[in-house]
């Protein structure tokens, strides 16, 4: 039994544990029976050209935990931001774990996916925003909404702001000698809302783990949310990451995606503007070694007139890894004045490593001011002399280069904290020991 048949076949098996009479039971056996035709994206797709499943397909991944396990705090501190404090949504092999977590619901709420869905008090809200912006066509995404009970809820009414920022993280302890975890997110932010969301998957040993990750975000008008993600994991941790943004007037959205580690990680982030004078912001450092493999695959879509979106992804590649980049801007015929910007630099530091990078656009407005481009090469190496010849041993040298090749990106890093510990986790990438924050 490959890992499709074995999905669908578990899929009985956990509808029988769900509520059959819940308005998401429909969604949920819609997704399966789509995916269920679909299956696994292929190579032959070309948004999957450079991207390859086949091999997470041939492992025999445990689809439900067989057991709940229990974790310390001192044992997966490092992986928190601790040096301020913040709401927390943990989980440990897909299962809540309320001794590491701390939610609230004093005025906004931070809780549970299973409570939003199984609760009659969340129902309106699940009703209205559920499923309602994530790809029903796209194969991944749907086998998540089939599989979707459990993963972190997040509303933020009208006016309101919490008081601290939001962690999310999911972390796998390897008590199944492979598994699979399809953890799903809704962040609504209600008009005049604020928040900030830092998102973490980490395995804590080295057995395979596949995630297939589906998040939601709602900015109703005047909303601002910052998202980070922060992706460090082992060489045998994959991720499938779909996020999905819906904006209305006046919204500004930011997401920051650090790719640092992993065996696999595909970004699939989609942007959707649904009115006029909206900010999208899409940034990126990517730092691969070994083997590798990281996909970043983005779509923004321009629908309405007086909108802005700017793209913005670095990546260092070394020994064999792969970087993907497939980026794509829409811009429909009514969206006048759109302001869209995408661009993505690459360097290359093994003669082994490799680089597919892919910038489109497609206009169908004629006053419009758009944008792409993408650099691939090495480090400058009349820089590199230049610092050499101050007395910075080359090893330093090229990773202050790389540093300064990172630092646009890092500076749009709203949470000070986060910025110090991303900076930390490039010098670690890097193998060098620096002696100031960027």
């Amino acid at each position: 039994m490959d890992l499709k048949e074995k999905l669908v076949s578990s899929f009985l098996a956990f509808e029988n544990n769900i509520d059959v009479d819940h308005p998401v039971h429909d969604i949920r056996s819609e997704a399966i029976k789509n995916f269920e035709i679909k299956g696994f994206p292929s190579k032959k797709e070309e948004a999957w050209k450079y991207t390859s499943l086949s091999g997470l397909q041939k492992t025999n991944f445990s689809i439900f935990p067989k057991e709940e396990n229990a974790l310390e705090y001192r044992e997966v501190k490092k992986y928190f931001l601790h040096e301020i404090d913040t709401y927390k949504i943990v989980f440990i092999d897909g299962i809540y774990s309320s001794y590491l977590s701390e939610t609230t619901h004093d005025g906004v709420d931070v809780c549970l996916m299973s409570a939003a869905l199984t609760k009659p008090m969340y129902r309106q809200i699940i009703e209205l925003y559920f499923n309602k912006v994530a790809s029903t066509e796209e194969s991944l995404t749907t086998l998540n909404t089939a599989f979707s009970k459990e993963g972190a809820y997040i509303y933020i009414p009208k006016n309101k702001v919490p008081k601290k920022p939001i962690e999310i993280l999911h972390f796998s302890t390897g008590n199944e000698a492979s598994l699979m975890l399809q953890p799903r997110n809704l962040i609504i932010a209600e008009e005049n809302a604020e928040l900030q969301v830092i998102e973490r998957h980490q395995s804590l040993t080295e057995n395979e783990v596949l995630t297939n990750s589906v998040t939601e975000i709602f900015a109703a008008k005047n909303a601002i949310v910052d998202y980070y993600k922060v992706q460090n994991d082992t060489k045998k941790a994959s991720l499938i990451d779909n996020t999905y943004i819906s904006q209305k007037d006046t919204s500004v959205v930011k997401v920051h995606t650090f790719s640092f580690g992993g065996k696999l990680t595909r970004n699939n982030l989609n942007f959707y503007q649904d009115g006029q004078h909206i900010d999208s912001t899409m940034k990126g450092v990517t730092i691969l070694s070994e083997k590798q493999h990281v996909d970043h695959h983005t779509l923004v879509h321009h629908k309405e007139p007086n909108c802005e979106s700017h793209q913005d992804y670095k990546g260092i590649y070394g020994e064999r890894s792969t970087g993907v980049f497939n980026g794509k801007i829409i811009v429909d015929k009514i969206a006048q004045k759109t302001n869209a910007f995408q661009q993505n630099n690459n360097i290359l530091i093994s003669d082994k490593a490799t680089i597919n990078t892919k910038p489109q656009l497609e206009i169908f407005a004629d006053d419009v001011k758009c944008s792409h481009g993408c650099t691939i090469g090495q480090l400058d190496e009349e820089a590199l002399f230049y610092l050499q010849s101050r007395g910075i041993p080359k090893k330093e040298a090229s990773a202050l280069l790389m540093y300064a090749f990172a630092n646009n990106v890092l500076e749009s890093v709203r949470i000070p904290e986060l910025k110090r510990r991303i900076n930390k986790l490039i010098a670690n990438k890097l193998g060098v020991r620096l002696g100031f924050d960027l």
